[in-house]
């Protein structure tokens, strides 16, 4: 048995958002300053910028997390890896590599509790049975779900989507059954959500951060004609063709990320001793083929 003081029923720490097992802490002021670091705390918590964690209750049920997200766990929790063998350690590591996502995710069991690494990204939990489809991601978001969730990597629909739409030519799918935790830099409330039925939409940059499963993703130009496009100042746009749904940032993320040197937390590229294992496997793999 055990009890925990000051986590739950502490004045300073709401729990923003909860589904299922997954609760969604924020730390209404950051208490953790020095004399120097004061004012910049001050104005952050003024404008949103706050600690924010995932606490998982593990009941006899199964969570997976990105590598070198866990902070500490209670009770009876176990964690276990991913892999299957040789096989699936390549695998694994060859689609970790082209999605930039932890090519070994830890697996916790059992019955108590897990929290999570702090961050001061934004946390959403998204249920996939909103996603009959699945969700396909946009680099770096994953932080957690349940086991019951699958990860399948997929590709764009043709090679101009990656070398002119700014994206990465694989992108990491979730789908199934189960809560999903994403990190993002834009809250929840500020994200658009568009459902098509059989329609187009069309963005000028990246600013989708993750959309339906069968959503075909094209980059096209803005008009029929490219002279047309120069003259329109857009050039050329992503679009997404089908039925399904879109979130829509108001900013890009990854410039955002650029431009404040907020780089993705620990959680999205994780050092663990499993990763690091995948990643030598895959160096040690390209060597060979080349």
């Amino acid at each position: 048995m055990y009890k925990i003081k000051n986590l739950l029923n502490n004045e300073n720490i709401e729990v923003v958002d909860k589904k299922e097992g997954m609760r969604v802490l924020e730390y209404v002021t950051d208490l953790s300053v020095s004399p120097s670091s004061a004012v910049t705390s001050y104005f952050a918590h003024k404008m949103n910028v706050r600690k924010r964690q995932v606490l998982i209750e593990i009941n006899d049920n199964e969570y997976t997390v990105s590598a070198g997200a866990m902070q500490w766990t209670l009770g009876n929790v176990e964690v276990t890896s991913d892999v299957k063998g040789v096989g699936d350690l390549f695998g694994k590591a060859i689609k970790g590599a082209v999605t930039k996502e932890a090519a070994v995710k830890p697996k916790y069991k059992g019955k108590g509790i897990l929290m999570l690494e702090p961050t001061y990204r934004h946390i959403i939990l998204e249920d996939l049975a909103e996603w009959p489809t699945g969700i396909v991601l946009d680099d770096g978001m994953f932080l957690a779900c349940e086991s019951t969730v699958q990860q399948n990597v997929v590709m764009r629909s043709n090679l101009s989507s990656a070398v002119f739409g700014n994206e990465g030519l694989f992108n990491l799918k979730l789908e199934g059954n189960g809560i999903v935790a994403l990190e993002s830099f834009v809250p929840r409330d500020e994200l658009i959500e568009v459902t098509l039925e059989n329609d187009v939409l069309k963005v000028d940059g990246n600013f989708a951060v993750a959309w339906s499963g069968s959503l075909e993703f094209t980059v096209e130009k803005s008009t029929k004609s490219l002279i047309g496009s120069g003259l329109s100042g857009e050039g050329l746009v992503n679009v997404y063709r089908g039925s399904g749904k879109v979130l829509l940032a108001p900013v890009n993320g990854q410039a955002m990320a650029q431009r404040t040197g907020n780089n993705p937390p620990p959680s999205g590229n994780g050092s663990a001793t499993a990763g690091s294992i995948a990643g030598a496997a895959l160096g040690g793999l390209m060597n060979a083929l080349s």
